[in-house]
């Protein structure tokens, strides 16, 4: 008898299948308790649904989907006033606002969807493409027409499972790398670590730490970053308007909420100077790797003590001491996770816009659009 190939789609963390978290195992981002932080502090403009695949009456795939609504954005991002930003702005408020993605843009990596290995993949895709089709009708419903449909992030060899006919009208591009840091197995300290950079590099860690003199770093509870939610969020927003280009902006809860659901899986540091909150990163623990999530800081101070390349060590040494395998630092801010260590793994994305005009040159309008980040990869280690 021919498998029977079916989907669900959810709108809440509370009616996913008893066995979600089954397949949810190989990433944290797509367990019921990750999803379920969405459905409580996803962005504004961002409206999250969760999808079951199934074969017959069995759950064998899993993934999420994130409807982007650009036009509640204010702002895309402030650092590059040009002409060229100011058109791109102009087009994605008219013809590239809605977004339907299948992934996480929130993070960085494959979060989008796990597909049991006992099942029929190319089916089971073939599934998730019904299901997207799905979704706009749902949308379209609500009077939000969806311009584009996209399915990040994947590393090259994991392209080949698309080359189904379902879709090839996506375009393959791909942006910045997904910045990822090998903890060595012959290191057991933060000292280890530094021993093993070149002099100019150990230089460089030195400097870093003797700037950040007198700054106090310590993990927050939840109380206390309920407490300090307001000023969290300026330095947060400090940092996120700075950038490029933003396709969100995370509510005021968003760490509160997080710490909550993921409670120890969680870890918010503050960093203090004369007791003041000055800066904060936060991890999250997803197995043997370590992911970097959101930080905030005052610019000024961050110069003066170097905070931002102090946070990365902090990190590394914590990867180390607790004996993760990797950290994935994500996109953003290349040449100076390069500079302690981080390598650049090539990420693809696949797209299609609803208009059949646009999408035929939709790679002319992407490359045009898409910011150029120009940045030099650093070898800080001797060997």
């Amino acid at each position: 008898m021919t498998p029977l190939y079916s989907y669900q789609i959810y709108s809440s963390a509370s009616q996913l299948p008893e066995n979600w978290n089954d397949l949810a195992i190989a990433t944290i981002f797509l367990s019921k308790e990750y999803l379920a932080i969405l459905e409580k502090s996803a962005p504004a403009n961002m409206s999250c649904h969760f999808i079951g695949l199934f074969e017959n009456e069995t759950l064998v795939g899993i993934a999420l989907s994130q409807f982007v609504d650009l036009n509640q954005l204010e702002s895309f991002g402030e650092r590059d006033q040009c002409i060229k930003s100011s058109i791109r702005n102009v087009v994605f408020k008219n013809f590239c606002s809605h977004i339907l993605l299948i992934g996480n843009n929130t993070l960085t990596g494959q979060n989008a969807f796990v597909i049991s290995e006992k099942s029929n993949q190319t089916e089971v895709l073939k599934t998730l493409k019904k299901a997207v089709l799905a979704l706009k009708d749902i949308f379209k419903n609500k009077g939000k027409k969806v311009h584009i449909c996209g399915l990040k992030d994947f590393c090259e060899q994991e392209l080949s499972r698309f080359e189904i006919p379902e879709f090839d009208p996506y375009l393959r591009f791909s942006t910045q790398p997904n910045m990822i840091f090998t903890v060595r197995d012959e290191w057991k300290t933060e000292e280890d670590y530094v021993a093993a950079l070149s002099k100019k590099y150990r230089d460089q860690y030195k400097r870093a730490r003797k700037k950040a003199t007198g700054l106090v770093k310590r993990q927050l509870s939840l109380d206390e970053i309920i407490a300090q939610e307001e000023v969290i969020y300026d330095l947060y927003f400090h940092v996120a308007k700075s950038a490029p280009f933003n396709t969100f902006f995370l509510p005021k809860n968003h760490f509160a909420v997080f710490k909550k659901q993921l409670q120890d899986n969680f870890l918010f540091y503050g960093y203090f100077e004369n007791d003041k909150l000055i800066g904060f990163n936060t991890l999250i623990k997803n197995g043997s790797d370590l992911d970097t999530y959101f930080l905030g800081y005052d610019d000024s101070i961050q110069r003066e003590k170097m905070l931002y390349l102090n946070m990365l060590y902090d990190m590394i040494g914590y990867a180390i001491k607790e004996q993760f395998s990797s950290i994935i630092f994500a996109r953003t801010a290349l040449e100076i996770k390069s500079s302690v260590g981080a390598k650049p793994l090539k990420m693809y994305g696949m797209m299609r816009h609803d208009n059949k005009f646009i999408n035929s040159r939709l790679n002319f309008f992407f490359r045009y659009l898409e910011p150029e980040i120009k940045w030099t990869e650093r070898h800080p280690f001797q060997d």
